[in-house]
């Protein structure tokens, strides 16, 4: 029902651009995460470390936002002052690529992934917040190295808070 609600409130803005066919220019997929990219939380270097990353599409701003960890990514999308802007979220599928290295023709809708956190499994600033693509390969991951199940709305500031080493 949600996801209905929101494609009927989108629908307007699909006929407010003006003049036709100019449209912001938008991309509706991730880009890929380059080398020498370095997080838009921490700064640190994003491929250097092992664990899912993430990457947003926030209003329209042109270049998306990547980050080192799904979890700095939670911790900037969770702030009320980006919540708005995020348009798009995007992470790694862990059942479909190395936790060392992952590749980032594995990135699927973050919105939609199911989540594993308080998982024994370390990603660069601590404990993971592991994406999956589906409910099984999640449940898979939690049954072998530990954590909940979570859905992408179950994600918080206060969870995220809880086991947090800060940079």
């Amino acid at each position: 029902m949600k996801k209905i609600l929101s494609i009927l409130l989108l629908v307007p803005l699909l006929f407010a651009c003006s003049p036709e066919n100019v449209v912001a220019e938008i991309d509706s997929h991730a880009h890929g995460i380059h080398e020498h990219d370095r997080c838009h939380m921490c700064g640190m270097m994003i491929t250097k470390y092992p664990g899912p990353k993430g990457q947003l599409q926030l209003g329209n701003v042109k270049n998306n936002p990547s980050f080192c960890s799904t979890r700095d990514m939670f911790s900037f999308l969770l702030q009320p002052e980006n919540a708005r802007q995020v348009n798009q979220v995007w992470v790694h599928d862990m059942a479909a690529t190395s936790w060392e290295n992952p590749q980032d023709e594995h990135f699927i809708d973050g919105k939609t992934a199911t989540y594993v956190y308080g998982t024994s499994r370390q990603a660069v600033m601590g404990p993971a917040v592991a994406s999956f693509s589906t409910v099984e390969a999640a449940e898979k991951f939690a049954n072998e190295y530990g954590g909940a199940v979570l859905e992408f709305d179950d994600i918080t500031i206060e969870l995220l808070g809880e086991g947090m080493d800060h940079h």
